[in-house]
């Protein structure tokens, strides 16, 4: 790819880490953008459920089990919205662990574009065992 279509990747790929500037982590921000047809149709970045404390790490700097991944809660804020996500490309900063990359495939979502991999690399297989498209953004650009 070049030309055009990288500069797009690289537009997504920017917005997603700018949504994870928005995250109240400490350790590790993460952000993701959806998008269709050249149309942002939702963002995230981690985070608790709206109208809770925002706190994402406990005092030994452990992820609370109340934090939503940007990944779930692109796909969540879509779906509050009423649009559909079947058919859209996810960018996100972190390559999805094994629960997002659960509701990535019952979401439709059809390709995933991440920045840096999670520690755990095996959901990355797994999104391709199931028909969808997983790309390292360097191996794009």
């Amino acid at each position: 790819m070049s030309g055009p279509i990288n500069k797009m990747h690289t537009f997504y790929m920017n917005i997603a880490i700018a949504a994870s500037h928005l995250s109240s982590a400490k350790r590790n921000k993460v952000g993701a953008v959806l998008v269709k047809d050249t149309n942002i149709v939702s963002f995230g970045y981690n985070g608790t459920p709206s109208g809770c404390d925002n706190t994402c790490e406990d005092l030994n700097n452990a992820t609370l089990p109340t934090v939503i991944h940007s990944e779930l809660n692109a796909i969540s804020k879509a779906a509050k919205q009423g649009v559909s996500t079947n058919g859209t490309t996810l960018y996100c900063t972190l390559s999805p662990c094994y629960e997002c990359s659960k509701a990535i495939i019952q979401a439709g979502i059809s390709e995933v574009i991440y920045l840096d991999e999670y520690r755990i690399t095996e959901s990355i297989e797994f999104l391709k065992t199931c028909n969808i498209k997983v790309s390292k953004f360097e191996n794009i650009v």
